[in-house]
């Protein structure tokens, strides 16, 4: 005697298949949204990225000394409430030491911030989370990797930037040489977040960074570069110094770096992710 079993459906199958199917399909459809919006994040700035909701305030000593800023007081009164939140959050997040165990002032403190947010003002992450401290000195300052005399240097180890105050705040009052230590030394702190880190504008500065080499690399580019000596001789030192470099001429010479070098000015115009309106004539 043959037996045929007859398997009956089950009606609760053909209910959850549709569902699994859409659930399915649903995050299917967001990863590929993740993946454009990260694509084009790349090169453009995004609203909801910009801080909308709430506004840290410094107080009214510190907040002074930002009003004196030449960068914040060129700001609409949108991007100023916006700068002022970051300085602030900037400051919270950091610690700020004397070498010698002196008083830290509000001025170091809310100068060197603004450096630092001024920088990173075109970027979602601007508060250098691969810095947890800045070390000031009264004076250049024995390096201990090479045994010299260093302005600024940046241990990503220790995570902590240390800088020369003097030599810093030259570099902020003197805006015609193209010499910002404040600048070149977090620009150090952003190509090295750029080599360790997988956040949307580490991955923007490395891929622009590598543009600008691969531009410079031109025999037509590096004879104009050679001929004009627009950069000073240390840009060439390496790589991060060439960006770090790069950003002071960005800041102090933004017209004259745009006429000589257009195409490595676009890229790194790209790499900060920088608005024109926010640039000091």
């Amino acid at each position: 005697m043959i037996h045929i079993l007859v398997v009956q459906p089950n009606s609760e199958t053909f209910w959850v298949a549709p569902y699994v199917i859409g659930a399915f399909l649903f995050g299917l459809i967001m990863v590929i949204i993740h993946f454009i919006l990260r694509s084009l994040q790349i090169s453009r700035d995004f609203l909801w990225y910009r801080q909308l909701l709430s506004h840290r305030k410094l107080p009214l000593s510190r907040k002074r000394i930002l009003e004196n800023y030449p960068f914040y007081k060129h700001l609409n009164s949108k991007f100023k409430k916006e700068f002022e939140h970051r300085v602030a959050t900037f400051i919270d997040a950091k610690q700020f030491k004397h070498r010698y165990d002196d008083q830290v002032t509000d001025e170091q403190i809310v100068l060197v911030s603004c450096v630092a947010c001024r920088l990173t003002f075109g970027r979602r992450n601007y508060a250098y989370p691969l810095l947890n401290a800045v070390l000031f000195f009264p004076e250049p300052f024995m390096s201990p990797t090479n045994e010299a005399l260093h302005k600024g240097e940046f241990n990503p180890t220790a995570k902590v930037l240390a800088i020369s105050w003097p030599d810093f705040k030259e570099g902020m009052d003197v805006t015609t040489d193209n010499l910002h230590l404040g600048l070149h030394e977090f620009t150090h702190v952003i190509h090295f977040e750029s080599k360790h880190s997988s956040n949307v504008d580490a991955t923007r500065f490395k891929k622009f960074t590598q543009e600008i080499l691969r531009e410079l690399m031109k025999p037509e580019v590096r004879a104009k570069v050679d001929a004009t000596r627009f950069f000073r001789d240390y840009a060439f030192t390496n790589q991060y110094e060439f960006m770090a470099v790069l950003s002071e001429y960005y800041f102090e010479s933004n017209e004259l770096f745009k006429k000589e070098f257009p195409a490595i000015y676009k890229h790194l115009t790209k790499a900060l992710l920088y608005k024109k309106e926010w640039i000091l004539n």
